[in-house]
């Protein structure tokens, strides 16, 4: 073993009084933050939080998901993602609700719908949860479709919410952090993050929470869930790397919760430390759900990506990015074209020559 080599075990969940933990940091917040959080988004000067039009975006059918043969990607909206692996169809923490709250009539709301109808859905081989934040398990979404879903991977102890949602007991795995579970030629591995789990007050770190690992015959991805930057990231890619294509969280971040969400320059260098080829940003542009601009996730991690030389992949929502050729996609900065942030490029542009 090289001197670089981290330890997995070191990276093993830890179960303490009932409830998860991180394994490089240990993150608490309470009603204190709460008030302080929702303060600075009452009196923060905010400039664009959310897009004055439409997102660029292609339309989805079922009849493209099926006919797609070759490894494939899309993003449907935050880190919904529908993946053609094999010859399967799979969804990332799929949300399609009009907001990310366990509310409708209140919360974060979506710029614009997901780039596919839940009834336009063709039948779904596997569900991948990352945790259970109303941004990334949703509820209304897991009842709608659960009956045409073979099978649902989770982190340790989401099965029961499923389960009380309507999902068979027979239809979920669950898994801690680097077990591994092989569906038909598709292997599962739920990796380590850093972050925390809950959906109220009360239930605080009682659910573990994951990055994932899919392998393929056709290719091997990695999806990043919501993670702050740790070594993690290092022992995941030296066990499983390399990765032809990551799905990193860019998004969401914030000073006062830097522990548990990463800035986009650091989801650069996770995406390094992984050995990706490949990098796809998610958990943006769909959502306001921190104090940044709208676009600032996809415009830093872009500039970021060139001066690491790592190659990004920034398509429309509803576009199938082949896994074998995301050249194709890789670097079209389509934000750049809508308002206002047209006229703020031109002029950064003009500013420097």
């Amino acid at each position: 073993m090289s001197a670089t080599t981290i330890n997995a075990a070191e990276f093993s969940s830890v179960e303490k009084n009932g409830k998860f933990q991180n394994s490089e940091i240990e993150y608490k917040s309470g009603f204190g933050d709460l008030y302080g959080i929702i303060k600075s988004y009452v009196t923060a000067d905010r400039e664009h939080p959310t897009p004055q039009q439409a997102l660029p975006s292609v339309p989805l059918s079922r009849e493209e998901i099926e006919n797609t043969t070759n490894p494939a990607v899309a993003r449907l909206g935050h880190s919904s993602m529908l993946i053609r692996l094999d010859g399967k169809t799979i969804l990332t923490d799929p949300v399609f609700s009009d907001r990310a709250s366990p509310v409708q009539w209140a919360g974060p709301k979506r710029f614009q719908p997901a780039a596919i109808s839940v009834e336009a859905l063709p039948a779904i081989d596997m569900v991948v949860i990352s945790h259970d934040h109303y941004d990334h398990l949703d509820k209304n979404v897991i009842k709608s479709i659960h009956t045409k879903v073979q099978h649902f991977l989770v982190p340790l102890r989401i099965g029961k919410i499923l389960q009380s949602w309507g999902v068979p007991q027979e239809k979920i795995t669950e898994l801690d952090w680097w077990q591994e579970k092989t569906i038909g030629s598709i292997t599962f591995a739920a990796t380590p993050t850093q972050h925390f789990s809950g959906r109220s007050l009360f239930d605080r770190d009682q659910t573990l929470w994951a990055s994932w690992v899919i392998k393929g015959e056709q290719a091997k991805l990695f999806f990043s869930g919501d993670s702050g930057y740790f070594s993690g990231f290092k022992a995941i890619g030296e066990k499983y790397g390399p990765f032809d294509l990551t799905m990193m969280e860019t998004g969401a971040y914030n000073d006062a919760w830097s522990d548990i969400h990463m800035t986009p320059e650091q989801s650069v260098q996770a995406h390094i430390d992984l050995r990706g080829k490949a990098m796809l940003p998610i958990h943006n542009s769909t959502f306001d759900l921190a104090l940044h601009d709208w676009f600032e996730p996809l415009e830093r991690a872009l500039i970021h990506a060139n001066s690491k030389q790592v190659q990004m992949v920034t398509p429309l929502f509803g576009q199938m990015v082949d896994v074998e050729s995301p050249n194709s996609h890789a670097q079209y900065a389509w934000w750049r074209e809508l308002q206002p942030y047209k006229e703020e490029f031109k002029a950064a542009v003009a500013n420097t020559h």
